[in-house]
């Protein structure tokens, strides 16, 4: 196994399919050589037990914790404030030592700059998916989530190493296809 994992730092808007992505990429790997990262479990974590929440709900994709996400995305934001790089460095610290880390959850550009500063075998992906299939998939915009840095903060960055629409079961099989060719490729080149 790698001392220097490949990191993949996956972003994109709620319901756009990064976790499916992430899970189906992992599964299509193998546990012995890839993991999913995720920035928010640290976030969850410490907010569940600061407000005497269940932590694993707030890890499902399930209305509870719709219903604490807004304020859970401010309370983070006071720590960022603080420390920019702490949720990434936590979520780092906990990380088992694998070939690939995938990073589920990116949603600022101080999180990839966080990233470029500490690891040099990375590469950044845009998942994107139609309005309408969006919603199919159980979006609906929530002002004070959709609106703000947790959700827009890397709408303007760029250029990504690799950009996917995912509108379809399709599309997340293309996907998955080409992003073992980056790590490939990328491998070759380390």
């Amino acid at each position: 196994m790698s001392s220097k994992p490949h990191i993949l730092l996956f972003s994109g808007k709620r319901k756009s399919g990064k976790d499916y992505i992430c899970e189906k990429l992992k599964s299509v790997l193998g546990e012995n050589k890839c993991c999913v990262i995720r920035i928010s479990a640290p976030i969850k974590k410490s907010y569940a037990e600061n407000h005497n929440l269940d932590f694993n709900e707030l890890l499902s994709d399930s209305p509870y914790k719709e219903t604490y996400r807004l304020d859970m995305i401010n309370w983070s934001e006071e720590v960022r404030k603080k420390d920019p790089g702490f949720f990434c460095k936590v979520a780092c610290s906990l990380a088992p030592n694998k070939d690939v880390w995938i990073i589920s959850d990116i949603r600022r550009k101080s999180d990839i700059k966080w990233f470029k500063e500490n690891y040099t075998n990375l590469s950044t992906i845009r998942i994107s998916a139609d309005l309408d299939i969006r919603k199919q998939r159980g979006w609906i915009f929530t002002k004070g989530v959709d609106d703000v840095e947790s959700e827009c903060g890397l709408d303007d960055f760029g250029p990504w190493d690799v950009e996917f629409v995912n509108d379809s079961n399709q599309d997340s099989e293309r996907i998955i296809q080409s992003i073992q060719m980056l790590i490939s490729q990328n491998k070759l080149k380390d």
